[in-house]
């Protein structure tokens, strides 16, 4: 994905007079290329690590957090790492640990010939056909690589070390996230509130924008 192919209901329409708003591409996304994107084991922390050094970069003092699946994990990662620095976090999509159930999705987007039309051409039109299905390929195989870790593991063991208030928003038809993911999150991140769509798929802040901003609004305000 990217900032603009992603984003472009918050990007647009979040309040400006209450908020900055940045939206960035992780190294080999978007438009933060070259280099090609690669996918080492630690590449979730490698983002998160990035995000803070852009934001301290362009001199914020303290920022908020929105992160929608990977960008979710990377931002709870980002909350537990540098909590002084995160001010309040919403995350939905994510997930801090990989199962079987969930390597079988993987696997069912692996081929990106395979994708609706309209999910696939603004990522086509972005970064080339060859580059996008390579890249899914490899990020299939980035996330199976956590399999093999005790516990599925990507960032659990980080949960209780984040301390801003977070909103969790799941949507109850999301084919890619199964609710128990935003169950664990929920449990293990503490007084976080979690907020279900019960008509939500995955792209949820897209399909229901509208409602969507005005939750992220009200809640980081």
């Amino acid at each position: 994905g990217s900032g603009e192919t992603d984003f472009g209901p918050q990007i647009k329409n979040l309040n400006k007079k209450l908020f900055t708003v940045v939206a960035w591409d992780p190294r080999g996304y978007g438009h933060s290329r070259p280099p090609d994107r690669d996918f080492p084991v630690d590449f979730f922390e490698r983002d998160a690590k990035d995000a803070i050094d852009l934001m301290k970069t362009l001199k914020f003092k303290q920022v908020s957090l929105l992160g929608w699946s990977d960008g979710g994990i990377t931002a709870l990662i980002a909350a537990a790492k540098y909590p002084s620095y995160i001010r309040k976090m919403v995350i939905w999509g994510a997930n801090a640990y990989v199962t079987d159930e969930d390597e079988m999705i993987y696997q069912g987007i692996r081929d990106v010939s395979k994708w609706s039309e309209r999910t696939r051409k603004p990522l086509e039109t972005l970064y080339g056909y060859d580059y996008f299905a390579k890249t899914c390929e490899k990020w299939v195989d980035g996330i199976k690589q956590f399999k093999l870790l005790p516990d599925g593991n990507i960032c659990r063991h980080l949960l209780p070390l984040v301390q801003c208030p977070t909103l969790i928003v799941h949507g109850e038809k999301d084919p890619l996230v199964p609710r128990f993911h935003a169950d664990f999150i929920h449990k293990h991140v503490r007084e976080s509130r979690l907020h279900l769509m019960p008509e939500g798929k995955h792209n949820l802040h897209l399909r229901f924008a509208n409602e969507f901003n005005k939750l992220a609004e009200d809640f980081l305000q």
